[in-house]
């Protein structure tokens, strides 16, 4: 990656309060260099410019770093492994199983998992209203579906005290207006990533 990308990702990174070891920064710029390479074939983010994917997924997918606490978390509708990806890199305590039922994606997924090395990432091609496995500490969404969606098709999945953290657009209000009674909004919070002027948030629920 050139050095205008390790640059932006560096700056990014200490703009969000995260930090990052010599082994981390490499997997992270060797992920994105990995994006950019099978994106030009099998078009897996409308992102094509390497600068701008370090915005968009790997800054944006660090941006919830604080709030991951696992030691499970299930990223649904994981699509190219973001934000999965990138929090398994930040924390290897992790254990994140990443769930999309697009073949090329998982594909994808898998071959990052075996060129980074990471032992603690398991991808799974299947829709996630078949996905049988439940009890996750924490289950998150960064472009899956509106949050009533989200959370009927992933209750299942979540442990009894388990989280749910889902990454939206400011026009989240209506969807909020419309959580069932046995839900608890934990946090609304505003997700200022670095380089990136459109405004999205961190929504944290719970069962009540």
């Amino acid at each position: 990656m050139t050095p205008a990308c390790e640059t932006r990702l560096d700056t990014g990174l200490a703009a969000l309060g995260v930090e990052v070891d010599a082994i981390a920064r490499e997997r992270l710029l060797a992920l994105l260099a990995l994006l950019h390479k099978w994106n030009r074939a099998y078009n897996l983010t409308a992102v094509r410019d390497p600068e701008q994917m370090v915005t968009r997924h790997l800054l944006d997918s660090a941006s919830i770093a604080a709030a991951v606490r696992g030691p499970t978390l299930l990223d649904v509708g994981a699509g190219a492994g973001l934000p999965g990806l990138v929090l398994a890199i930040l924390d290897p305590r992790l254990a994140v199983t990443m769930l999309d039922g697009n073949g090329k994606k998982v594909r994808f997924q898998r071959q990052a998992v075996l060129e980074l090395g990471l032992d603690n990432v398991t991808p799974v091609q299947a829709r996630v209203e078949t996905f049988e496995h439940g009890g996750f500490d924490q289950i998150v969404s960064r472009a899956f579906a509106d949050l009533a969606t989200f959370l009927t098709l992933t209750r299942p999945l979540l442990a009894e005290d388990g989280e749910w953290l889902a990454m939206k657009g400011r026009d989240v209000e209506t969807e909020l207006a419309a959580l069932p009674s046995e839900v608890t909004l934990v946090e609304n919070r505003l997700l200022a990533v670095p380089g990136d002027e459109a405004q999205r948030v961190l929504v944290r629920l719970r069962h009540s």
